[in-house]
């Protein structure tokens, strides 16, 4: 194991004669919060703010909301139209009312009378001309009646046949594709609509509040920052001749000021680039002085808090 250069204790102990060098795979370094952020999706003006700074909050409770009227409008005019759509739809697919159809077969009914009185007064002109007690032009002119009447009669049968069938199939699929574009909007405003009320993603402690109440935050900036009581890294650095003892995955202890005794962190990642104060020169007398940052997770953290300076022990966690 490598300890400190013999020319830095040396130095060390000239100015501080009470000096004790730490011992090996002995760390100095800080704890460091995951902290949670919650921002809006969508810009806007804040209108109300549900928590203070300090404040424990759970998962699920509403932090803060902005104003939603214009969201709330397009909800409604988005529902509007679905409804339309959808109207549409049924009655592409029930064919015409009833009372729609009433109304035709009554026309028909007035037209098939209308061709038997213009079909009798035809025979009864043909046998008046066979007489010669009229002339042809007259019975001509009784033709073109019942032709009409005729006509009449099979147009309004024709728009009885289509009243009574369901639309050809495109124009249902059409129908029906209208209806599903419009429940799609009608999604994507209720969830616009719902977007304006921002809820705690995590369980933890409010840590800061950046905007105030009337103030417009723009979207996918932070508005309230939670700390899980979980989410804890301790943070310390080891010489480039101490890192290869260990290993993710390994435990190490942890202690401070005021914390609980037989605090611990599992590593869970080592740098592989070091870290130093320039000017260095990568020699066989100066690589000691690098050093290579590593995390451990905090698996017990109560009553840590972000910041605070901790003496890691790694020497448990040392590889054989």
């Amino acid at each position: 194991m490598a300890d400190l250069p013999s020319w830095f204790v040396s130095v060390i102990a000239a100015i501080y004669p009470g000096f004790n060098p730490p011992p090996a795979h002995v760390y100095d370094g800080y704890i460091e919060g995951e902290f949670t952020y919650a921002a809006p999706a969508s810009g806007g003006r804040i209108e109300k703010i549900g928590v203070t700074e300090g404040d424990r909050v759970g998962k699920g409770v509403l932090l803060f909301s902005l104003e939603g009227e214009q969201y709330a409008a397009a909800l409604r005019t988005a529902e509007a139209q679905l409804a339309q759509a959808q109207a549409t739809f049924e009655n592409l697919s029930t064919g015409s009312r009833e009372a729609e159809i009433a109304v035709t077969r009554a026309s028909l009914d007035q037209a098939r009378v209308a061709e038997d009185i213009a079909k009798t007064r035809l025979e009864r002109g043909e046998a008046l001309l066979a007489k010669g007690a009229t002339t042809q032009a007259g019975v001509d002119d009784l033709q073109a009646a019942l032709d009409e009447a005729q006509a009449a009669v099979a147009q309004l049968e024709a728009e009885l046949k289509v009243a009574e069938l369901p639309a050809r199939d495109a124009e249902r699929r059409a129908a029906e594709a209208a209806v599903a574009a419009a429940q799609a909007q009608v999604d994507l405003a209720r969830s616009d609509l719902d977007d304006r009320q921002v809820f705690a993603p995590v369980t933890g402690q409010v840590e800061k509040v950046f905007y105030e109440i009337g103030e417009v935050a723009s979207a996918g900036s932070p508005v309230v920052s939670i700390l899980p009581p979980d989410q804890m890294t301790a943070l310390f650095f080891v010489p480039e001749a101490e890192r290869a003892d260990l290993a993710i995955g390994g435990v190490v202890a942890i202690s401070c000021e005021g914390c609980l005794d037989d605090l611990s962190a599992k590593i869970t990642r080592l740098a592989s680039d070091p870290q130093y104060t320039p000017p260095i020169l990568y020699t066989s007398d100066q690589r000691g002085r690098l050093v290579y940052r590593v995390e451990a997770e905090v698996l017990d953290p109560e009553g840590v808090l972000p910041g605070q300076p901790v003496t890691v022990d790694a020497r448990v966690a040392v590889k054989e």
